[in-house]
């Protein structure tokens, strides 16, 4: 277990370069002619993660409609953009879509309680919101973490790769908001340690 956390940790905290042609628009497994099917943990890790990035659309759009701030509209388009990359990766391995196109519905009953939690949560004002958004980039980097490890696909790695730096940008952004507002900004989901590697960098 402990072996496993250390993988983790520098899994999260590793550079990601991005090339032209990204990863997951080629060969299932990066090498050879075919598609290597997924198993049963890498389709569940995939359905999570499309409809956690869709959670976190959803959350960011609501809060912009309550408060107008821009930075929940603009991180809302790029959750979009992941959302469109993990449903690439469905199209690919000719998995159906776990998505709802209703906002604020999930098929998955613990994104479901965790929507419905955060919406009240930062329904209560601004600074909460923020908070709110904090949460849910800290809960994708670690969720993501755990859905690399949970492959050997180089595509589905690579494409997860490119949404956990999405995750740490919008991390600290939020941070930077939350602190200009006088507020501390203080991790809830990951450890210190990881927290401050990423706020280091971004």
């Amino acid at each position: 277990m402990k072996q496993r956390k250390m993988i983790k940790a520098f899994v999260l905290l590793a550079a990601v370069t991005l090339i032209a042609m990204p990863a997951w628009a080629g060969n299932g497994n990066g090498a050879g002619e075919g598609i290597t099917p997924l198993s049963e943990v890498e389709i569940t890790y995939l359905n999570f993660v499309r409809e956690e990035e869709k959670l976190a659309r959803d959350v960011y759009l609501l809060m912009y409609e309550t408060y107008g701030a821009k930075i929940f509209s603009q991180i809302a388009v790029s959750e979009q953009q992941h959302m469109d990359t993990m449903l690439k990766m469905l199209d690919k391995y000719g998995l159906p879509d776990p998505a709802s196109t209703v906002s604020g519905v999930f098929n998955n009953e613990e994104l479901q309680d965790m929507y419905d939690y955060l919406v009240d949560w930062g329904d209560e004002s601004y600074i909460d919101g923020l908070k709110v958004g904090v949460m849910i980039e800290e809960t994708d980097i670690d969720d993501i973490g755990e859905a690399i490890l949970s492959t050997d696909h180089v595509d589905l790695v690579t494409a997860y790769e490119h949404l956990i730096e999405g995750s740490k940008n919008h991390l600290a952004a939020f941070c930077d908001t939350l602190e200009k507002q006088g507020e501390p900004c203080e991790p809830q989901v990951i450890d210190q340690a990881l927290f401050k590697a990423i706020m280091d960098v971004y």
